[in-house]
């Protein structure tokens, strides 16, 4: 699944190709949405705003208009020169926005609807949301208190992935956040204190942010090249300790965790 750093690096592309642009042609190619009628809908309209939000992107239009796009495990954004190739079959692309130099693209993206500004503030699944990991205003005091009224039973790499306690991390910033930190994902959050929560945060914050703007992940290993610490590692030698890496479903989604017992302990 895109993560918020993908989503964030995908808005700043999308602002570059659609803000002050005039759109020239807006088309759903995907049956899902050919009774919706958007093209209609939104002609003449501007794109006056991308904004993020976790792992949701909204492209606001003039008109009180909003698309609210979440991509789930499969969606992917692309921006491209008129005349690129796209990277994925046009056959599975949803919506096409076109200006004079850009194609950008929407392909496969199971959330994908058409609402109002207001509907977009109040809808629970978006208001429902933490405080987003990315943002300039991160609220660290936001986090722990939606931590605390959490369930303080439950593991901590599954807290992570929590969208309404913090937004935007997914299951790779998630393992690697808890490895950087040194916590143990599989302790519950009751036995956490506030300093090894936030030392969670502190440590993928800046990496997020960072590749949010590269459009590539970044760690704090020797030379800044970025590589996975534990993620996907399962079996392998921790690059730290050498201890073999482990891997096991957790929460009710059972998405993988992946630790060393060692510098986790």
């Amino acid at each position: 699944m895109p993560e918020g750093d993908t989503i964030h690096y995908a808005a700043n592309r999308i602002r570059e190709a659609l803000l002050g642009s005039e759109i020239r042609e807006l088309a759903t190619p995907h049956r899902r949405h050919a009774g919706d009628r958007w093209p209609e809908r939104l002609g003449g309209r501007d794109v006056r705003r991308v904004d993020v939000h976790g792992k949701h992107l909204f492209l606001r239009f003039d008109g009180e208009l909003t698309l609210h796009s979440h991509l789930r495990m499969t969606g992917k954004w692309g921006v491209y020169r008129r005349g690129q190739r796209w990277q994925r079959s046009p056959r599975r692309a949803w919506l096409v926005i076109r200006t004079h130099e850009h194609e950008v693209v929407q392909f496969d993206g199971p959330v994908l609807e058409l609402m109002t500004d207001s509907r977009s503030r109040f809808d629970q699944r978006i208001a429902a949301l933490g405080p987003d990991l990315i943002a300039d205003d991160f609220s660290e005091r936001d986090y722990l208190r939606r931590l605390r009224q959490g369930d303080p039973t439950r593991g901590v790499g599954e807290a992570m992935l929590d969208q309404r306690i913090v937004a935007g991390i997914g299951n790779v910033w998630k393992c690697e956040s808890c490895f950087l930190a040194g916590v143990d994902p599989w302790r519950k959050t009751g036995e956490l204190s506030d300093h090894e929560a936030l030392t969670i945060v502190r440590a993928a914050r800046p990496l997020m942010r960072e590749s949010a703007t590269r459009g590539g992940r970044t760690t704090s290993a020797p030379g800044g090249d970025w590589h996975v610490w534990v993620h996907e590692r399962a079996g392998l030698p921790c690059r730290r300790c050498g201890t073999l890496i482990r891997g096991r479903g957790q929460g009710d989604d059972n998405r993988t965790t992946f630790w060393c017992p060692e510098c986790q302990a």
